[in-house]
This record gives structure tokens, C-alpha cells and sequence, in this order.
């Protein structure tokens, strides 16, 4: 239980993000994405079917999150910049269980959400880069460090390969519509140590070891997919 502000007694509201909504989001992206584009999933068995896990996608278009979230074999959970949550957009992507973040700062509500996610042993999507760029993987923040260390989740790293031709496009940011999209997952792996050690110097150690792996699942899904 909680106390509202004039002291009475409240039922406590769980803001743990649904898993049903997720998977409701899955549906949508699977509708949207085949409707729209061609996805060409290659690797997707490599993902836990069960238990915590961390999918760590480069960010070089505007879809990459819905992409993803179409074709994963398990229902995501992304970290979205709340610039996104603007308008009926807000309360959509809440209720397909999407997690709000704050990139101004540490965004304490966002990073309890996010465990809680793993925790339950949910499936949670972030683009370590932070916001969408080169999706080369080469500006990578500590926070992925962090909730695998924290949680002990595997990461798998997710290469989203779409057309940069401009020809068709329908939005700035967007593939050309119609065309294909190669969505390649790579091998689950462990950020940490073993130690456990979740000090400043594990985590900077760690980030290192994950940049490592991510940009090497990046080359390996470019020489795989001909981009």
C-alpha cells in the first residue's frame, strides 16, 4: 500500500512494464514491418528462449525498434527516449510495455523498470548508442554495461542492415519502402568478469568488452549479408 498526498490510505499501482502488452507490441510489429518492408532474419535461434536477456541493437533508422521488435522470437521491451512519448504515441507505447527514459540524466524510474524486467525474466531491447546514428556501434554508453552486469542477463547483439538509397524513401530516416531489411542476431554473451564486481572500474571494463563484441557481431552480420 501507498499514502496519497492528503494521507489516506491508496492501492499500490504496479508501474512494472506488461508483458502482454509486449507481446501485443510483437504482433504489431510483425504486421507492420512484413507490410511494409522485407525482413530478412537471419539468427534469431540464438536468442535465450527463456530468462533474462538483453538485446543490444545499432540504431541507424528510424524503425530499427519496431524491426526488432517483429522479429525477435520473444516479446521486447525497449528503452525509448521519452521525446517519443509525445501525444497518443505516450500511452501506445506504454501499453505495449515500452520503458520511458530520461537521456538528460540518470533516469532512476527507467533503470528500475528495466530490472524489473529482467528480473522477471523478460526479454529487454536497448540501443546502446543512445540515440540513432552511423549504427556502427562506435559511441557506446555504460548503461547496457550496467544492466547486464547488475542482472547477470546475456546480451545478444542485434545488426539491423537496411538500403541507405534514398530512392523510394518514405520518411527521412527510413528504408525505402519495399525494400529489404536484413535483421541478424548474434551469439549470446556475458558482460561481466564471473567476479560478480559491479565497482566503476568492472563497469568501464565491461562496457570495453561489450563494445568489443558488438562491433564485431556488426562486421561479421555486414560479411554475412553482403551491406
Amino acid at each position: 500500500m501507498r499514502r496519497d498526498p492528503g494521507g489516506r490510505a491508496a492501492e499500490q499501482v504496479s508501474d512494472t512494464p506488461s508483458l502482454k502488452g509486449a507481446a501485443v507490441g510483437r504482433r504489431i510489429g510483425i504486421g507492420l514491418m512484413y507490410g511494409l518492408w522485407k525482413p530478412r532474419v537471419l539468427g534469431a535461434w540464438k536468442v535465450p528462449a527463456t530468462g533474462p536477456v538483453i538485446l543490444a541493437v545499432n540504431h541507424a533508422h528510424n524503425i530499427d525498434g519496431p524491426l526488432v521488435m517483429g522479429t525477435a522470437p520473444r516479446p521486447l521491451h525497449f528503452l525509448i527516449k521519452k521525446e517519443a512519448f509525445v501525444g497518443p504515441l505516450g500511452p501506445f507505447l506504454e501499453g505495449i510495455g515500452q520503458v520511458k527514459v530520461d537521456r538528460s540524466g540518470t533516469d532512476r524510474t527507467a533503470v528500475t523498470r528495466a530490472l524489473e524486467v529482467l528480473g522477471n525474466g523478460g526479454a529487454l531491447g536497448i540501443f546502446p548508442e543512445g540515440t540513432r546514428g552511423d549504427g556502427d556501434f562506435a559511441s557506446l554508453r555504460a548503461g547496457l554495461a550496467y544492466f547486464a552486469v547488475r542482472s547477470g542477463a546475456p546480451i545478444v547483439p542485434v545488426a539491423v542492415l537496411g538500403s541507405t538509397d534514398a530512392k523510394g524513401r518514405l520518411v527521412k530516416g527510413l528504408p525505402p519502402l519495399r525494400s529489404r531489411v536484413d535483421i541478424v542476431f548474434g551469439s549470446a554473451f556475458e558482460a561481466g568478469d564471473g567476479t560478480g564486481r559491479r565497482t566503476r572500474t568492472a563497469l568501464d571494463a565491461a562496457t570495453v568488452r561489450v563494445q568489443d563484441r558488438l562491433t564485431a557481431h556488426l562486421a561479421d552480420a555486414k560479411r554475412l549479408t553482403g551491406r
